[in-house]
């Protein structure tokens, strides 16, 4: 396969060989030589599976069964409430879902073609790793591991299964957007040495939760899944499960993935020489555990620095956007966050300018709007049948996430790391090394 960012065209991928893998207590056995996506017409409809439906994984099923080549043939969660959610959602555009609370069934009927990985953050790699091995696509929301190693292990199943993986970085398929990127590659301000990315919101406090016994309508045990037992919190789920590192990644991988992806995009970077990160919990005082407030500090080289700004709890703009990425360069200047851009001269007079139409309302989990994600979406049906990279393939957005966990890693241990740039990982920090895995609930450690 080959990355169609830079739309040169398509390379097969050389099928992979059957292995099996057991995570979660079951087993699985790798498709054939011959991958599905080979014989796969253009006309033929892709069978799918939703895990997570609460949310956004509602709306995202919504829109995968709109397109006629599509069919959402189970809604798969572990809450009532939010399997009627699901259900409901495909309903409404046709489909009629099979339920299902455990993915690990699903993933055992060879019907299936594709998984679609809309759960927290702590089961996006493992779901991917299964779905991978039991011969399914997989379009998964970022980020796409909770941690580095996952990351890794993500790209090395897409690879051995020869599975298209997706992640849900729409703005890899914006058009607007994509032509802003493309003016950077071609030079249109120079070379970059210098770009800012920011996200801000106005969340409220999370309180002090209490333990209590995991409401009768949600299998707790299987939401925690590959995470190590934890008793269940009145003020956990359904969102604020995101700013606990046992299960969540905090704002830098819930909304700073998206601005950091662009950037790298943009500036055909991989990996970074060094990472720091300040911030802290400041505004409330609570069971929050990740920063409500955090500036990350990305360095590359001599000549390019990167930083991305989170604002978790006070909402105002950044050079008039909620959230969005300006590039500096030595010709002028880049600005963007939406399906489209500004270019300004070095005497900061607007040079040319693409709007959008489109509304993009970043504190707003299930925005942008379906015209946005449809592009993406429509990306990996035709990857799937031209058995090609996706836009968002999952070893560029492993290496977009690595930036901001290694981010994360920096906060955590309260020093700069230092990166070897030839393959993302920390150097001589055995504090800062010992983050980049995490345990696992006996019996659901990912293997590839």
């Amino acid at each position: 396969m080959k990355n169609t960012t830079t739309r040169r065209g398509f390379i097969k991928q050389v099928a992979a060989t059957g292995v099996g893998l057991t995570i979660g207590g079951m087993s699985f056995k790798a498709t054939s030589a011959k991958s599905y996506a080979n014989i796969m017409g253009s006309n033929e409809r892709v069978n799918m599976a939703v895990m997570g439906t609460n949310g956004r994984g509602a709306g995202m099923a919504r829109n995968f069964q709109s397109r006629k080549d599509v069919e959402m043939r189970y809604v798969c969660d572990v809450e009532e409430k939010a399997l009627a959610k699901g259900v409901a959602a495909v309903k409404k555009v046709g489909g009629n879902p099979k339920i299902e609370k455990d993915l690990r069934k699903i993933l055992e009927d060879k019907n299936i073609d594709a998984i679609l990985v809309t759960a927290p953050d702590h089961w996006h790699a493992p779901a991917t790793i299964m779905a991978c091995q039991a011969g399914k696509h997989v379009y998964c929301e970022k980020p796409c591991s909770h941690n580095p190693h996952e990351g890794e292990l993500s790209l090395a199943a897409a690879r051995k299964y020869n599975r298209v993986v997706q992640v849900g970085a729409q703005r890899r398929s914006w058009p607007g957007l994509t032509e802003g990127i493309e003016a950077l590659h071609n030079g249109v301000i120079g070379k970059v040495h210098f770009a800012k990315a920011w996200y801000t919101n106005n969340r409220k406090s999370i309180g002090f939760g209490k333990e209590i016994p995991a409401p009768s309508t949600i299998d707790f045990d299987l939401w925690q899944g590959p995470a190590p037992r934890r008793s269940y919190r009145d003020n956990l789920i359904h969102y604020n499960w995101h700013w606990f590192w046992h299960w969540g990644t905090g704002e830098a991988l819930n909304n700073g993935t998206h601005e950091i992806d662009v950037v790298r995009w943009g500036l055909g970077l991989d990996f970074p020489t060094a990472v720091s990160s300040e911030g802290g919990r400041f505004r409330y005082k609570d069971d929050w555990e990740t920063p409500d407030t955090q500036t990350i500090d990305i360095r590359f080289g001599d000549d390019c620095l990167v930083t991305w700004e989170g604002r978790s709890c006070n909402s105002r703009d950044t050079e008039g956007g909620d959230r969005g990425v300006i590039f500096y360069g030595e010709g002028g200047a880049l600005e963007t966050g939406h399906n489209g851009y500004r270019i300004f001269d070095m005497k900061n007079k607007l040079v040319k300018e693409l709007a959008s139409k489109d509304v993009i309302d970043g504190r707003d989990p299930n925005s942008p709007s379906a015209n946005l994600d449809m592009g993406h979406i429509a990306d990996f049906i035709d990857a799937i049948k031209s058995n090609r990279r996706p836009n968002g393939d999952i070893e560029e957005l492993h290496k977009s996430t690595l930036l901001v966990q290694l981010g994360n890693i920096a906060w955590r241990t309260g020093h700069r790391l230092m990166i070897d740039p030839a393959n993302g990982h920390i150097v001589n920090d055995p504090e800062a090394q010992r983050l980049w895995s995490r345990t696992y609930e006996p019996g659901w450690e990912p293997i590839v």
